[in-house]
């Protein structure tokens, strides 16, 4: 009954549902490309705006700019953000405007390969964006270690646990008007996350909740990959990051099976 349930990690089939989204994405090749401005439009008004206005910041020991801190924080909601776009909207309009799925399942491939394909994209999409950002923090001088070269698979990893969690809860949606509690969601993520400031600054009760949210450990292990401040906590973010995209995942295939088979 257990393998039944887990999705089948590497198998060939479920990229047959990568190979149809980059089919579908060929005719959307502008609204794939326009993905590369946000991160230079982000790090260009924060570099400009922001970072004469607040000053230093003292991180580790180091002293770094408020544009360097902050670029971390903003590749890890960039990766967020592409991971809910499409593991949640997409996949709903699939799954209840267009039904494609059904479609697809009339095929060798089951719900398994249905959700491990959707992470699949995202990944492949975030791993582009995330290499995009990471270019322009070099090029814009937001980049102050070498070891920045590794946010890049964290970034993946990132996108990892927020596709598979966005694919669980697409399939919790019954109408268009379930993505306001999306927002509701990732608003707060965004703003309370170390993004701008950090959490000591917060009230204890509230930095304590900040803690433990998936966005605040990835920007946190951005942040020091990004400064090359290394630390046996990573291991555990790393890990955590993993446990939440394996429950979502199995959650999500459990979910595809019960929604879309008979």
């Amino acid at each position: 009954m257990l393998t039944r349930v887990l999705p089948r990690f590497g198998t060939r089939r479920s990229t047959h549902i990568f190979e149809r989204n980059f089919m579908v994405y060929r005719s959307q090749w502008l609204m794939l490309v326009s993905g590369f401005f946000e991160p230079f439009f982000y790090l260009l008004s924060i570099g400009i705006g922001l970072n004469s206005l607040v000053g230093n910041f003292h991180v580790g020991g180091q002293v770094i700019t408020y544009a360097t801190f902050v670029a971390p924080a903003m590749l890890a909601t960039s990766a967020m953000n592409g991971a809910v776009i499409d593991s949640i909207f997409n996949p709903f309009f699939r799954l209840k405007i267009s039904h494609a799925y059904e479609a697809v399942l009339a095929t060798p491939l089951d719900v398994n390969d249905v959700a491990l394909g959707e992470v699949w994209w995202a990944l492949a999409r975030a791993g582009i964006y995330a290499a995009s950002f990471i270019v322009c923090m070099a090029l814009l001088g937001d980049a102050n270690s070498v070891w920045v070269v590794l946010c890049w698979p964290a970034a993946v990893l990132t996108s990892f646990t927020f596709s598979a969690l966005g694919l669980a809860a697409c399939t919790y949606m019954r109408s268009w008007q379930d993505f306001d509690i999306v927002a509701l969601v990732q608003l707060p993520l965004f703003l309370f996350s170390g993004t701008f400031f950090p959490i000591s600054s917060y009230p204890g009760w509230l930095g304590a909740i900040v803690s433990i949210s998936p966005l605040y450990q990835s920007t946190s292990l951005l942040r020091g990959l990004a400064l090359g401040q290394f630390a046996w906590i990573m291991t555990f973010r790393m890990a955590y990051l993993l446990v939440l995209a394996f429950v979502g995942l199995t959650l999500a295939a459990r979910r595809f099976r019960r929604i879309l088979v008979p």
